[in-house]
């Protein structure tokens, strides 16, 4: 970008100024999230948790299911930094591949319900109004009206079986084991809070699209003959981002929260499938405690330190999106 140089410098009176490059308002929140301390702590965390759950079968020694029967209720060592179980199984493998399944349930469940359905009916509901409005949000209304984690738990129980007896006939025909990796309980229990946790989401998109639609670059829009679904996509929804990604985060801790609650009361993830929520479940006494206190106290800590970070992480992506703490 080149200006004019009214001084007395020397050459031809025109000075070469860099240009600044994503000078937007994401990139600008970004980096305020990147100079946050807090929050870049608060996710390097989360991403070394939930790589390690990713690659479970890379990162663990021992396979979720190993047993030594001769090595039960051992206290942390250094072959088992976290002890081992009643059944002699690596703890520590445990806790990472009950982080596994925190991960596949949070990312199918954020991304099918707040994502896919959550934005895509906010933007309608906002954006036409009247009869898609009202349709949505009394349905959404209706759906959270009744305690949530009551209905995942009919929703949870009703579909399990019938994915198992589908998948046994999978199995049957291609010949492969893979009800043993869990997908049936995968299915099941993310399809359930999908569709509960899909109505928050909505109802902010919905209040941030009845202001945007009003905007003169949605006018524009409409003049040169932009298609609603690019005009929604393309110009409405990237202006309201913000909000949506501070849900998002906050979405994330409550998912991985409801699934260790709903496997800790018996209803989500089955063993042998590693779960925190089951490891807590199946030793929570008091018993466990006084004599074996690192059954229930490893899995306790890692499930705190990932919920306490994701919510600092939430306080500080708000400081960074939000436009009235700049």
């Amino acid at each position: 970008m080149l200006r004019s140089n009214t001084g007395t410098g020397p050459g031809t009176g025109l000075v070469e100024t860099p240009q600044r490059w994503g000078r937007n308002y994401l990139t600008i929140s970004l980096r305020r999230l990147m100079g946050n301390r807090v929050g870049v702590i608060c996710l390097s965390v989360i991403l070394l948790l939930y790589g390690a759950g990713i690659l479970a079968p890379v990162v663990t020694p021992y396979g979720y299911n190993d047993q030594n029967l001769s090595n039960v209720k051992q206290p942390p060592s250094l072959s088992h930094p976290f002890g081992t179980d009643r059944l002699g199984r690596d703890i520590l493998t445990r806790v990472i591949y009950g982080l596994r399944t925190t991960v596949i349930l949070t990312v199918v469940t954020v991304t099918t319900g707040s994502l896919a359905l959550g934005i895509s009916l906010g933007l309608i509901a906002g954006y036409f109004g009247r009869l898609a409005d009202t349709i949505i949000m009394r349905v959404g209304e209706v759906s959270t009206s009744f305690p949530e984690v009551f209905l995942v738990l009919i929703m949870v129980a009703t579909l399990r079986q019938p994915m198992r007896d589908w998948l046994r006939g999978v199995e049957d025909t291609l010949g492969i084991s893979i009800i043993h990796l869990g997908i049936a309980d995968y299915f099941a229990l993310s399809l359930a809070l999908a569709i509960f946790s899909w109505f928050g989401m909505a109802r902010l998109v919905r209040g941030q699209v009845l202001q945007a639609r009003e905007e003169q670059y949605v006018d524009a829009a409409r003049s040169i003959g932009c298609r609603t679904p690019r005009l929604l996509f393309r110009h409405v929804l990237p202006n309201v981002m913000g909000p949506i990604i501070v849900t998002v985060s906050a979405s994330l801790s409550a998912v991985a929260g409801a699934e260790m609650l709903i496997s800790f009361l018996g209803i989500g993830i089955q063993p042998p499938t590693p779960s925190l929520g089951v490891m807590i479940f199946e030793n929570g006494s008091l018993s466990v405690l006084q004599t074996t206190p690192h059954l229930l106290l490893c899995p306790a800590s890692v499930i705190i330190i990932l919920l306490f970070t994701f919510n600092l992480l939430g306080d500080a992506i708000n400081d960074a999106f939000n436009p009235r703490t700049r």
